[in-house]
C-alpha cells in the first residue's frame, strides 16, 4: 500500500531551520493581494495597505506561518515522510489550522519540527495530518496542522477520524466583502514557496481532473484571514489567536471571492485556541469571527468552509 499508516506514524520527526525576512513577508502579501482592494481608490499607497508592503511599516498576517521558510509546513513535504509514497495527482489540501503562541516577527530564524500526527480512513480517500510546530530561542512561535487529501487511498480500514463540525452560522453576516483573483495570482503567490504544478502547468492540472490551474488553497486562506483582520480586527495582526478552515471547493484565477463574517464575540474565546499559552497579548478573553467563501461568479460556490478566527 502506498501509505503505510504504522511507518508513517512511527517515524521519527524531522526538524528543520528556517528563517525569514522582511522581503518574504513582503512577497507573500503581495501574493494574498495586498495593494490591490478594490474597495480603496488607491491601494497601493493607502497607509492601511502599507502595513503589509513597505518595510518601514510592516507587521505580518499570521497565515504568513503556512510559507515561513519557503513553506516548509506544507502539503509537498508532507508527501516526503517515511510511510508515505502516493502520486501527487490524486492529492489535494483537504484543510489548515494555525494556532499563534505569539506574534510572528518580521525577520526570524526557528527550527520548525514536522511529523504525520494522524492518518485517517475516509472510505475513497486517506486523510494524511501533517503538523509542524514552530520555535524560536524566545520559545514556541506557531503550530500549522496542514490535512492532506489523498484520492484512492482509503479502505485500509483505519479511524475515519473527528467527525464534529461547527453548525453553520445563521442569520446576516455582519460583513461581506468581495476580492477580486488576478489571472497571474497563483504565479506570484507560489514564489513563497508552493511549487505544486497544479497551481501552474495546464497539462498537470488536466492530469489532475481540471480544466485549468487553480489556485492555491492556501492563497484563499490568506485572502480570507486579510479580509477579516482589515475589517473586524481593526487591522491588528496580533489579535489572532487561531485560524482554521476546510478547503470546500476550488478558485480558479481571474474569478471573485465573495467571503461573509460573523462576529460572535465570547464564543470559544477561553482555551479554543489549541492550548496556545497567549504570550505575546495572544491569551485572554476575546471571540470568534466565522466565515464562509463562495466564488461570486459560479453562485457563490463554496471554498473555504467550517472557517473559525479567534481573537482577542
Amino acid at each position: 500500500m502506498p501509505i503505510d499508516v504504522a511507518q508513517a506514524l512511527a517515524a521519527e520527526p524531522r526538524s528543520a531551520e528556517i528563517a525569514w525576512g522582511h522581503k518574504d513577508v513582503q512577497l507573500y502579501h503581495l501574493g494574498i493581494g495586498a495593494a490591490a482592494d478594490p474597495d480603496k481608490h488607491h491601494p497601493a499607497t493607502d497607509p492601511d495597505e502599507l502595513r503589509y508592503t513597505l518595510e518601514s511599516r510592516l507587521h505580518v498576517l499570521p497565515s504568513f506561518a503556512t510559507v515561513a521558510g519557503a513553506g516548509s509546513p506544507g502539503v509537498i513535504n508532507g508527501l516526503s515522510m517515511p510511510g508515505v509514497d502516493v502520486n501527487l495527482a490524486h492529492v489535494l489540501h483537504g484543510g489548515q489550522t494555525i494556532g499563534l503562541h505569539r506574534p510572528i516577527p518580521v525577520e526570524g530564524k526557528a527550527v520548525a519540527t514536522s511529523r504525520i500526527a494522524a492518518v485517517y480512513d475516509k472510505g475513497k480517500a486517506a486523510i494524511l495530518v501533517m503538523r509542524t510546530e514552530v520555535a524560536d530561542d524566545e520559545g514556541p512561535l506557531w503550530t500549522n496542522d496542514a490535512q492532506i487529501f489523498v484520492r484512492g487511498e482509503g479502505g485500509f480500514g483505519g479511524d475515519r477520524g473527528p467527525s464534529t463540525r461547527p453548525e453553520p452560522p445563521t442569520g446576516e453576516p455582519d460583513r461581506t466583502v468581495e476580492r477580486p483573483i488576478r489571472e497571474d495570482q497563483a504565479l506570484l503567490y507560489r514564489l513563497s514557496g508552493d511549487w505544486n504544478p497544479l497551481h501552474a502547468d495546464p497539462e498537470f492540472a488536466k492530469l489532475a481532473g481540471f480544466d485549468r490551474p487553480i489556485l492555491h488553497g492556501l492563497c484563499t486562506y490568506g485572502m480570507t484571514l486579510k479580509a477579516v483582520v482589515d475589517t473586524l480586527l481593526g487591522g491588528d495582526v496580533s489579535r489572532v489567536r487561531s485560524y482554521a478552515t476546510r478547503f470546500a471547493g476550488v478558485v480558479y484565477p481571474g474569478e471573485t471571492l465573495r467571503i461573509r463574517m460573523w462576529q460572535l464575540d465570547g464564543e470559544g474565546a477561553e482555551g479554543g485556541n489549541g492550548g496556545m499559552d497567549g504570550k505575546g497579548g495572544n491569551g485572554g478573553k476575546g471571540g470568534t469571527v466565522r466565515v464562509t467563501v463562495g466564488a461570486a461568479d459560479r453562485d457563490d460556490a463554496p471554498v473555504l468552509a467550517d472557517t473559525v478566527v479567534e481573537h482577542n
